[in-house]
């Protein structure tokens, strides 16, 4: 363990200490307790999905419900709904996409499934014993427009009031990430698949 001597422990406090009386100040002036928030987890970068499920396990962890919708990875059988699954009616779950538009290679197709996973969001938006709703890989749905952005952008800035929803995929439209509380661009520093290894249970899916 390094030795700090007394004066160094005595410069690290008084800095600490300052530091602590900006941060508390900040604090203090935030005056609003509670807010649905509009969250927006963008970018070329892994991990979008990945956070938008961690915000659900901790909204769960406090005994609360939520919904997810998936616009495009119906095709994948995922760890995450298995893992959700284990907390019964805490959590609806709908898989209502059939994989990547280059997958499917049927424009009608892709917009009609779009449409569907939306109508059972806005389901999902009106029930009011959910406290979160995962939109996962909107902005997919929204960037190829299969959906109005003007219509999902009114629809969510209606919800009730207490309401969270975590939108995730890669280019957010402008008019969404203007409307949202929260916005998350994700960078792609590094990523395996480009050094050859493919999707592991348990990393990707």
């Amino acid at each position: 363990m390094t030795t700090i001597d007394e004066k160094e422990a005595e410069r690290h406090r008084a800095k600490m200490a300052k530091r602590k009386a900006v941060q508390d100040a900040e604090v203090a002036g935030k005056t609003i307790t509670e807010k649905g928030l509009l969250i927006v987890n963008t970018g070329p970068g892994k991990g979008k999905t990945t956070a938008a499920f961690g915000l659900a396990l901790r909204m769960l962890g406090y005994g609360r419900r939520v919904g997810v919708v998936q616009f495009v990875k119906g095709a994948w059988h995922s760890g995450e709904k298995d893992a959700f699954a284990a907390f019964g009616d805490k959590v609806v779950w709908h898989t209502m996409g059939e994989g990547f538009t280059w997958e499917t290679q049927d424009l009608q197709r892709d917009i009609a499934a779009a449409q569907a996973a939306w109508g059972t969001a806005r389901e999902l938006l009106a029930d009011p014993t959910i406290s979160l709703v995962v939109l996962d890989e909107l902005n997919i749905a929204l960037r190829y427009d299969y959906l109005d952005v003007d219509a999902v952008v009114a629809a969510l800035k209606v919800r009730r009031p207490d309401l969270h929803v975590v939108v995730t995929g890669r280019n957010a439209k402008p008019a969404l990430v203007e409307a949202a509380d929260l916005v998350t661009e994700m960078g792609a520093v590094k990523h395996h698949f480009s050094a050859g290894v493919k999707a592991q249970k348990g990393i990707e899916f």
